[in-house]
């Protein structure tokens, strides 16, 4: 178990744009944070209002979004345009090739999210893209699958063996468990609040490692948002 303290993250500020690197992406490079398993990058964007990113490409890259507040504007060449707000996944495969812009949906107000990037089971897909709300009800005091291959139980499909979870744990004294796929690496990030993971405090920002564990266990926590990467796949 290995927890990556919000503090010891790359940064960036771009002045329309503040990021939190958890792992090498852009101009911040550290050797010893290069991914986790299929899981290659985990950005804490901050876009302030009317700022985004232009159009640019992405090849053989799954691509989740997962807004945390505010709302983000998409467009890519599949002919997809929407409005993702908050509490909204959004899946991308990048497959053989697709190029996108983002923009901050507002002219005033921040948009705060995750960009998550997953390397895929498989190269050379077709692009494809998908998008649902998961609401705070519905992430409230459990873990709720939000994206698996099979794209079960109302979930989005990623082409990857990995099991996202979302969470929303207002301050309760309970104990709340989630069985883990054997042989896993499991990513914890905290978006906000704090909590005990695996027995381990936590704070907002903070990610947690975990290697062939049983389960996720979390406890005392307080308001806290968290999301969870269950991978048991092969990373090309």
């Amino acid at each position: 178990m290995y927890i990556r303290k919000s503090a010891e993250r790359g940064s960036a500020d771009h002045g329309w744009l503040k990021a939190k690197h958890s792992f090498s992406f852009a101009h911040y490079y550290d050797p010893e944070f290069m991914g986790f398993g299929a899981l290659r990058v985990i950005n804490e964007d901050r876009v302030q209002g009317g700022g985004g990113f232009d159009t640019h490409p992405h090849k053989n890259m799954e691509i989740v979004t997962y807004i945390l507040d505010g709302a983000l504007e998409h467009k890519d060449s599949m002919g997809n345009g929407s409005v993702i707000k908050t509490g909204d996944v959004q899946r991308m495969s990048a497959g053989t090739g697709v190029k996108h812009s983002e923009f901050n949906h507002s002219q005033t107000d921040e948009v705060h999210l995750f960009q998550v990037w997953f390397l895929p089971r498989e190269k050379n897909i077709e692009p494809s893209y998908e998008q649902k709300n998961f609401s705070k009800e519905a992430k409230k005091n459990q873990f709720r699958l939000v994206l698996s291959p099979d794209g079960r139980d109302g979930s989005l499909t990623v082409y990857q063996d990995i099991n996202m979870f979302a969470a929303v744990f207002e301050n309760t004294n309970e104990t709340y468990k989630l069985p883990l796929q054997s042989k896993n690496k499991t990513w914890v990030q905290l978006a906000s609040g704090s909590a005990y993971v695996n027995g381990q405090p936590v704070f907002a920002g903070d990610g947690v490692a975990l290697e062939d564990e049983e389960e996720l266990i979390v406890t005392q926590a307080q308001n806290a948002e968290l999301v969870v990467f269950n991978m048991y796949g092969k990373a090309l």
